[in-house]
C-alpha cells in the first residue's frame, strides 16, 4: 500500500459544482468542495481565480476569503491564492478562456489593492512577463515573497531568462494558453523548457496535451522541476452537464473536456489522484514519482512563499491501494477513510 504526503494543488478554479470564482460563494459551498477533493488525497490548495476587471476580482476575492475564513477546511487547506491574470497575453490563441477585455498592463498596485483586506495572503500570480510592466511587477512580487509564474504568454526565450532573472520560478500549465500556430522551435514552450530555473506544472487529462507529447515535455523539464496540476473548474467531480465557471457557461462533454460555447477548453475536470493514475497508465512515470510530482513537487515550489509569509502547512498522509485511490488521508486531526464502491 503506498504512502505518500497529502497531494497540492495550486492551480484550482473550482471543484465539485462549486465555483471559487463565484462572488456568492458561501463557507458552506467551500466545506463541500474541499470535501470532494479530500477523496482525491488533495490535502493543501491554492483556490485559484482568473482574470477579471477590478472591481470584479475585488469582490470574488472578498467572498472567497470569508467563505475560506468561516468554513471548517478551509483554514486547514487553503494557505493563500493563486491570481491568474489579468496581466496575461489578450491576442487570440494566447487568452484562452480568460476575456481578453480585462487583460492590462502589470500593476502593483492592483495585486496590493486586493490582498489589503484579505485574511490570507495571495501566494502565487500568473502573468505573461512581455506584458507592460511585467518584469517590475515580476521582482517586486517575487521580492515580497510571493511565486510568480508564467502563463497565456508569448514570451521568448530572451524575455523568459529576464523574468528568471527578476523572480520568476514556475510555468502554470505549460504547453497550453497557446495559439495552435507556433513557430517549430523558437517558441514559448521551448523557452520555458530551456530555462532551467523555472519548475513547470502540466494538466495531466490526456485533452490539454497528448500523453506521448507529456512524455516528451517532463523529459525536457526533468523529473524534479515536473508538477502535476489540474487547473480544475466548477465540473471538476461532477456530473456531466452545463456549468457557470467566472461568469462564463462552460459545458462538461462526455470525453471529460470542459469547454465554452466556441468549443474553447476552459479549465479541466480532472482530478488530482487521476492525474498520477494517468501518468503511471502511460509509462511517464512510477507512482511514487507521479505521487511527488503531485505532493512533494508543488509543495517545495511554493516553500519560498509559506516561508516568506510565516506559514505552516498541518501534517498530513494519504494512504492509497495498489491501483492509486485514496483509501485513508489525515491532515492534522481531520481523517477520512474511504471505501471503493463496486
Amino acid at each position: 500500500m503506498p504512502v505518500s504526503p497529502g497531494l497540492v494543488d495550486l492551480q484550482v478554479n473550482g471543484f465539485g459544482g462549486v465555483d471559487f470564482n463565484d462572488p456568492a460563494i458561501t463557507a458552506a459551498d467551500l466545506d463541500r468542495a474541499l470535501e470532494a477533493m479530500l477523496k482525491t488525497g488533495v490535502a493543501f490548495c491554492l483556490p485559484t481565480l482568473i482574470t477579471a476587471h477590478p472591481h470584479e476580482l475585488q469582490e470574488r476575492f472578498r467572498a472567497l476569503d470569508a467563505a475560506v475564513s468561516q468554513s471548517r477546511l478551509g483554514p486547514l487547506m487553503c494557505p493563500g491564492y493563486h491570481l491568474e491574470g489579468p496581466f496575461l497575453n489578450p491576442a487570440p490563441g494566447y487568452h484562452g478562456c480568460h476575456p481578453p477585455a480585462a487583460m492590462t498592463a502589470a500593476k502593483l498596485d492592483l495585486v496590493s489593492g486586493l490582498e489589503r483586506d484579505l485574511t490570507r495572503p495571495i501566494l502565487m500570480v500568473t502573468l505573461a512577463p512581455e506584458r507592460e510592466g511585467a518584469l517590475a511587477l515580476t521582482k517586486a512580487l517575487a521580492e515580497a515573497g510571493k511565486i510568480v509564474a508564467i502563463g497565456h504568454s508569448a514570451a521568448d526565450f530572451d524575455v523568459v531568462a529576464a523574468a528568471a532573472d527578476a523572480g520568476l520560478s514556475l510555468s502554470t500549465h505549460l504547453g497550453n494558453g497557446l495559439p495552435q500556430s507556433l513557430h517549430k522551435l523558437a517558441n514559448p514552450v521551448f523557452a520555458q523548457l530551456a530555462e532551467d530555473r523555472l519548475m513547470a506544472g502540466f494538466i495531466a487529462d490526456g485533452i490539454h496535451v497528448h500523453p506521448k507529447a507529456l512524455k516528451a515535455l517532463i523529459r525536457a523539464k526533468g523529473f524534479e522541476r515536473s508538477i502535476l496540476v489540474t487547473d480544475a473548474v466548477v465540473a471538476a467531480a461532477a456530473p456531466i452537464g452545463r456549468y457557470h465557471f467566472a461568469g462564463m457557461a462552460v459545458d462538461l462533454t462526455a470525453n471529460g473536456s470542459v469547454r465554452q460555447g466556441e468549443g474553447l477548453l476552459a479549465g479541466s475536470a480532472l482530478c488530482l489522484d487521476q492525474a498520477v493514475r494517468n501518468l503511471v497508465a502511460w509509462g511517464i512515470a512510477t507512482a511514487d514519482d507521479a505521487l511527488a510530482m503531485a505532493s512533494r513537487h508543488p509543495l517545495a515550489a511554493i516553500r519560498p512563499a509559506l516561508d516568506a509569509h510565516g506559514i505552516t502547512l498541518a501534517e498530513g498522509a494519504v494512504e492509497w491501494s495498489d491501483d492509486l485511490f485514496v483509501e485513508r488521508i489525515r491532515i492534522g486531526d481531520v481523517e477520512r477513510r474511504y471505501e471503493r464502491r463496486p
